[in-house]
């Protein structure tokens, strides 16, 4: 690159990749497929892993059953024919000397294929090896090819050699040859400026160091470690990415902390009385979480805590006696769901609750139009609502509180952070509780929930009844039917959840809508058949809820949208369609809406066989646990977490590196270091911090306020 273009970019970091030397257009345009568009970019294109060249084996001496990396030239390459010449499998004959092995490859571009593995040509390679026909064979192996004397080449061999991801046209020498140059003339631009305190007491390397050790280990790094992500390098890195996250999740905090809020001053009487009314007892979970919300109620700054537990937990009576508290003291409450059958089914039984208090509750949702929505408008600009429920409609510009005190969201995770904001704005800094029935694994929540208290409810109400999970492959669907009706014949009732709501030409999936009028006229014509989506109106979908819960319908054919929020203690089964289609944390939340009464219930997964091995390992786990914590982790560990919520809702950053449930005990320290720092220096006003707070604003700007719930 010219010294007057190197110039121009400030931060030399940020120099778009094809003015590095020997990179230009071409090659500008593969790295990008892998997100690499700076200099800084490749530096964190790290190594998917490493192999041992410092002693390359011969084939002779490859071991069956391991993972065997060896070199040796091609002695014949092609398509090789099995299954009556039903399958096509592209074979390489490699050979050096004192052995051969054959590698295959049962997909993949075969022009490509042709091209690259030509008779004669040298090549690294690397898999595991096995037997087949007394030969040795690996199935899709890693593959380098040599040009050139391997003794003269210190970069591709002789060495612990950086295995990188791949993209056509962009191979592993090239991507070491690049990423040496950059290194050699960007590195001296790493810097972290983490106080060295806490570099000395976490024995922590220097930054650029470290990305050196990652990128090209010396000798004396264990293999072992490299390939886990564990060195000394990984391991600074990883905790630079932690760091910044918890030092904005530590200020943010600290903000809260100097807001001025609504300190609330009240007996309690309210609470009281509906505590008195309750047919049962808080349970010691509860009772707990209550005592923690109260205590913040009473506080001049605002409250800003997560109700976590997991479905059936009774979240939604601790939030109520919150509700009851604000109102007590002058101020209105509201509450946030993400769904109309959810608002509508706290509607009803909160409104059943409340009502003999003489509190004012209303529903708001987008199906109430007219004269009746203009009417809400004014009541609850007077002040003459107590208690708001609704959807998105709440956050209407229209909408006007007389004096909020409370917001609530409920199923926090289903909004985006401006929906959140803006609910929060409808009162002068009111006091923010937010609840999730997703169980969050601890790091997760210590991640995208840093700058909040968190109130775990870990103990279900007594008489919770166990569900029983089970996987029926789609050939076993008769046998399933015979289990409906037996329950349905014993008083009981039962859900069927589809994921589509109409036949699609594009997935072969049994829909909602067609289904319930088969089921209706051909497998169960003696029971009533209802059916509930998100499509109906508000109206319908109401009244066939009401006739579910009073047992006027045995057998609820639905969609997700009863993935929460429906309460029928008669309900004992549920069969979810096509599981293999739905998420974990998904499957949880559905198998949720039964076991609420006093009979033993049933989860039945219906799945076909052409399922993923993912698919494969979620249903499992349903059948395994019932445990919504367990659920979680192992859900965060296949989806990892921009997926476990969705990026753009949760607003966790995209680590580069840092992996949240392997690398769980470097986060807590970082978190430790980062909220310490914070306390000693609230503001980073000290000079030797003022570069923490330049590089918080960089890496962070616009991702820091989406880890946030206002």
């Amino acid at each position: 690159m010219h010294r007057s273009q190197e110039q121009h970019f400030k931060n030399r970091l940020l120099t778009p990749i094809q003015y590095v030397k020997g990179v230009g257009p071409r090659l500008a345009k593969l790295f990008e497929k892998k997100g690499i568009r700076t200099v800084e970019d490749a530096l964190y294109f790290l190594p998917r892993s490493y192999e041992d060249r410092r002693n390359l084996k011969k084939i002779s001496e490859l071991k069956a059953g391991q993972k065997e990396t060896g070199f040796g030239e091609i002695l014949l390459s092609g398509v090789a024919f099995y299954q009556n010449k039903r399958k096509r499998v592209f074979e390489a004959v490699v050979g050096d000397g004192s052995g051969v092995i054959t590698l295959k490859w049962f997909r993949g571009n075969e022009r490509y294929l042709r091209e690259r593995f030509k008779k004669g040509r040298k090549m690294i390679f690397s898999g595991e090896v096995r037997y087949f026909n007394l030969q040795k064979e690996i199935h899709h192996p890693d593959v380098e090819i040599v040009e050139g004397d391997i003794e003269e080449d210190y970069l591709n061999f002789k060495r612990i050699v950086p295995i990188y991801s791949e993209t056509e046209g962009l191979h592993q020498r090239t991507l070491r040859r690049l990423l040496k140059a950059i290194l050699e003339r960007y590195s001296n631009e790493l810097s972290s400026p983490i106080p060295q305190e806490i570099l000395h007491r976490q024995n922590l390397i220097d930054f650029s160091e470290a990305f050196g050790k990652v990128h090209f280990p010396p000798d004396e790094e264990p293999l072992e470690l490299l390939n886990l992500q564990r060195s000394e390098g990984h391991h600074r890195i990883i905790f630079d990415e932690f760091f910044f996250l918890e030092l904005g999740m530590a200020l943010k905090r600290r903000g809260m902390a100097l807001e001025p809020g609504i300190s609330f001053r009240t007996g309690g009487a309210l609470a009281q009385r509906l505590l008195d009314l309750l047919s049962f007892q808080l349970t010691r979970a509860q009772q707990r979480v209550w005592d923690e919300i109260r205590e913040d109620l009473g506080r001049a700054h605002p409250m800003n805590r997560l109700i976590q537990g997991d479905v059936g937990s009774g979240k939604t009576v601790v939030a109520l006696l919150a509700c009851l508290y604000v109102i007590e003291s002058g101020y209105q409450a509201a509450i946030m769901a993400p769904t109309e059958v959810l608002a509508e089914q706290h509607f009803l039984n909160l409104h059943r609750w409340v009502e003999p208090l003489g509190v004012q509750v209303v529903l708001l949702t987008s199906s109430i139009k007219g004269s009746e929505k203009e009417d809400l408008y004014q009541r609850i600009k007077k002040g003459e609502v107590h208690l708001v429920i609704g959807t998105h409609a709440v956050i209407q510009e229209a909408v006007e509180f007389h004096r909020m005190g409370l917001a609530i969201i409920d199923e926090q995770h289903k909004f985006g952070v401006v929906q959140r904001g803006l609910l929060k704005k409808k009162g002068e800094n009111p006091d923010v509780l937010v609840m999730t029935a997703t169980p969050i694994p601890r790091t997760l929540a210590m991640t995208i929930y840093g700058d909040l208290d968190v109130s775990l409810i870990d103990e279900m109400p007594p008489g919770r009844m166990p569900v029983e999970t089970k996987v029926y492959p789609e050939p076993a669907r008769a046998r399933v039917y015979r289990i409906l009706e037996e329950e349905v014949r014993k008083g009981r009732q039962v859900f069927i959840v589809y994921p589509l709501v109409e036949e699609s030409e594009k997935l072969q999936l049994r829909d909602a809508t067609r289904m319930a009028e088969q089921l209706q006229k051909e497998v169960f014509p003696e029971f009533r058949i209802g059916l509930l989506h998100g499509r109906m109106k508000s109206e319908e979908k109401e009244a066939i809820m009401m006739e579910f819960k009073e047992g006027k319908i045995q057998i609820l054919v639905a969609t997700t949208v009863i993935e929460v929020g429906i309460d029928i203690p008669n309900a004992s089964v549920m069969v979810v369609e096509h599981a293999e289609r739905f998420g974990l944390s998904q499957l949880h939340q559905l198998r949720g809406r039964i076991g609420r009464g006093r009979y033993p219930s049933k989860c039945i997964l219906l799945a076909q066989y052409r399922s993923s091995e993912e698919a494969k390992i979620r249903l499992r786990a349903m059948e395994r646990t019932t445990d919504g914590f367990q659920i979680a982790e192992e859900d965060l560990g296949l989806r990892g977490p921009g997926e476990f919520f969705g990026t753009r809702q949760s607003g966790l950053p995209d680590f580069r590196v840092a992996h949240i449930l392997r690398d769980a005990p470097i986060l807590v320290e970082a978190r430790k270091e980062a909220f310490r720092l914070v306390e000693e220096d609230p503001a980073l006003m000290q000079p030797s911090h003022s570069a923490l707070k330049n590089i918080l604003v960089r890496r962070w700007k616009g991702r820091l306020e989406l880890a946030t719930i206002g």
